[in-house]
């Protein structure tokens, strides 16, 4: 799990994202705040939807840490140096596309498009490092089929 800061109207939102062991996004949530709160929300969303987690790698905000604690959940929790790198990489192609599109002016807005973005960059996302060139072309024509 981890979250960035996104400027709507010069106020700063921040963009909470699940990212499981294979590099999928599972959920994103935006918040005006980063706090308990948010993070017991998502938190809560992510565990009705896939059931409780093995271990949950977060960053070093308390929130993490106070939240897993309420919901029992807190021996679970990984903290390392490397260990949160795929839910950091996950945001590279949300901050491409961000700026592309000149930014966004509502929530309501940014919602939305990280919903339908991390969707296709989920059936998109062909791994290429553990493909050869041939395999991967083939998995590409597949997700261009569907």
């Amino acid at each position: 799990m981890d979250e960035i800061f996104v400027k709507i109207g010069g106020e700063n939102r921040y963009l909470w994202r699940a990212v499981d062991h294979e590099g999928e996004i599972l959920d994103a949530v935006v918040t005006k705040r980063r706090d308990h709160k948010s993070a017991i929300k998502l938190l809560k969303k992510l565990m009705k939807r896939y059931g409780r987690p093995a271990s949950i790698v977060t960053d070093r905000l308390r929130s993490y840490r106070s939240a897993l604690r309420e919901l029992g959940s807190g021996q679970k929790q990984e903290i390392g140096r490397w260990l949160n790198n795929r839910a950091e990489n996950s945001h590279q192609p949300f901050r491409r596309r961000e700026r592309a599109m000149h930014r966004f002016r509502r929530d309501e807005t940014l919602q939305k498009f990280v919903a339908v973005q991390s969707q296709l960059q989920n059936h998109f996302n062909g791994e290429r490092h553990l493909n050869n060139r041939q395999r991967y072309k083939e998995f590409r024509a597949a997700a261009w089929a569907e």
